[in-house]
Formats: structure tokens, sequence, C-alpha cells
């Protein structure tokens, strides 16, 4: 495959096909392109907009090319957002993970450090002396006990340290950016994803289509990549695509200040572990909550109303399973 063609079709406007654009990232990891190449490439897939098939193509390179996390159970969720809302909240989906785990479904969280906000899921996960690693029966062995376990993504997806430097001299966002979330090694059954913009949660709804897994996408319309409360959200599922207003789900409306996740990654841990112990500000525990809700709907098949979602994962806070989970998890990960 030669570059000078792809980028030629492109330029006529053309659209990749999926067998092509995991060649591409395959060629990639090779050497096989100049960098000039392939900042040609991801610009202008990056100015057309990508199409369904060219992001799943890159995404069964990146999982091809990665380590695999084999995890023993038939049955568990990540909880993600695609990240670049710049909002700087505090680490809502991972909290949500935990209180998930503490209702006593099983979670396999994927993440990252920070590369906008504060604190990514790994920093605030490693600021608890945690130690990553993609040893499988560690993996499974957290699991097992602790319901829960954190897949550091730069331990598994190899492909990326081969267009990280390019990513950075670009200084805008490419395709790579919305493969995170589509890239958990363990290759989850269950996803509950969080998403910027209605754009991005059309294209995404799209590809879990043809993935065929169990799924929940949500935004809040006014820019965050999660279920803020600071207004209206939109939620689309396997089963249904419908707006909230936090009052629908028995919350008030929360301040965007009430979400901001602190200047230091310190103060972003102490949110993390102020609403794991029920210690934390009213909206910073209800935005976790209305999170971890809908994602134990996705576990749960859309069988169970959003109200008795939230009741569970308000138990798990309320009666200290979820910070004893974590407290379990960061014993065996430590």
């Amino acid at each position: 495959m030669k570059m000078k063609d792809i980028l030629n079709r492109m330029l006529n406007h053309e659209e990749l096909t999926r067998e092509e654009m995991k060649e591409i990232l395959l060629g990639i990891t090779r050497s096989e392109f100049p960098q000039e190449q392939i900042t040609a490439l991801l610009t202008g897939l990056q100015m057309r907009g990508v199409t369904v098939d060219e992001l799943l193509g890159f995404r069964d390179g990146i999982l091809e090319t990665g380590v695999p996390a084999l995890l023993n159970c038939d049955r568990y969720i990540d909880v993600v957002g695609t990240g670049g809302d710049r909002k700087n909240t505090f680490n809502i989906s991972t909290t949500s993970c935990f209180v998930i785990a503490g209702a006593g479904y099983k979670v396999a969280k994927h993440g990252n450090y920070a590369a906008t906000s504060t604190s990514g899921a790994s920093n605030v996960i490693a600021n608890h002396g945690v130690i990553f690693t993609d040893d499988i029966d560690k993996l499974n062995r957290c699991l097992d006990e602790a319901g829960i376990v954190y897949l550091h993504a730069q331990l598994f997806a190899k492909a990326m340290k081969f267009v990280g430097p390019i990513r950075k001299a670009l200084q805008f966002p490419t395709i790579f950016n919305l493969l995170g979330p589509l890239v958990n090694p363990s290759q989850p059954q269950c996803q509950l994803l969080g998403v910027a913009n209605l754009d991005q949660m059309r294209l995404y709804h799209s590809v879990y289509q043809k993935i065929g897994i169990d799924y929940g996408i949500v935004n809040s319309i006014d820019g965050y990549d999660e279920i803020s409360l600071t207004g209206d959200f939109k939620v689309t599922t396997n089963d249904y695509e419908r707006v909230f207003k936090p009052q629908d789900l028995g919350f008030d409306v929360a301040t965007p200040e009430e979400l901001v996740g602190g200047a230091t990654e310190e103060e972003a841990k102490q949110i993390f572990d102020r609403v794991l112990a029920n210690e934390a500000l009213p909206a910073q525990k209800n935005i976790v909550l209305a999170n971890a809700a809908f994602g134990i709907q996705v576990l749960e098949r859309g069988k169970k109303s959003i109200e008795e979602c939230i009741a569970i994962a308000r138990e798990s806070i309320d009666s200290g399973k979820a910070m004893a989970t974590f407290k379990k998890f960061v014993e065996l990960n430590s």
C-alpha cells in the first residue's frame, strides 16, 4: 500500500475502507510511511470528517498490535469519556466505575493520564499508590475479588507510541482522539460513553451498532462529555434516545463551579475520595449517581428504570460499599 495513492484518493474526497485503514495503521507501526505523509493523512481525515469504517479500521489495527486483556468474565462495563471538552471536571467517570462495582457489577475501566484536564483516570488512580499492570492473572484476581480492574492505556495500545510526536506537534484533535473509548483491550460487552457534542454521538452510535455491544452514549447539551446536571442532557442507547432534565431524575441543577476538578492532582484526588466516602458536595454526589445509574441501566440491558438504577447507585455510596470496593482495589494493586 502506497500512502501517495491514499492521499490522492483523499484529495478526491474518497472514503477509505475499514481494511485499508487497518493496513495503514499496521504500516505506521512498521515505520513504512514518512512522518510528513502520516501528518497529511491525519490532517485530511480531520478536515473531511472520519467515517464509521475508517474509525473501525484504525481500531482493528490498534487492537491487533496491542496487548489483549482476556478477562474471565462474561459481562462487565467500561465508563469513559472522549475527553477534550476542556471543562476540567473532577474524575466523574472513574468515580462512577467504583460506584457501579460497589453495587455488585463488574467493571473494566480503561484510561490514561490527563491530556486537557488537571487529573485523568490514571492520575487519580496512581496518586493512591496503585501500580499499573498488564499481568492477566493479577487483573483477573482483581476483577474477581474487587469487582473492578483498571487497564492503563499505555501498557496495552502499543501503536499509539508511533504517532505520539505527530499528535503533539499538530496540536489539534485527530482520529486518535476518537479511538480511546474504542480500544479497551478487554473489549467489554457494555460501555457508557460521554461525548462532547451531538456529531460525536451520531458517529459512536453507528460504531457501536456495527461492533454489536450494549451501550449508552451521553452528552450534556452545554458541552460536557458526561452527564453534568448543569442543564439538559441527551442519552442514546440500544433501546431509546431521549433528552433529560436534571429534575427528571430528582436532581437539582448543578453549577459549573461544583464540577471543577481542582487546580492540582491532589485536589482532584480529594474530591474523588470525598464522593466515595459520601462526604462530597450534594452536586458532586448527584453527578456521579447519574452517570453510574445510566451505566447500570446498560448492564441491565435496559430492564431496570433509571429511577431503580439511581437507587442502586445511591445504596452503593450510602452503604459504604463503593469506598470498600476502592480500598480493596488499592490493596490488590499496591
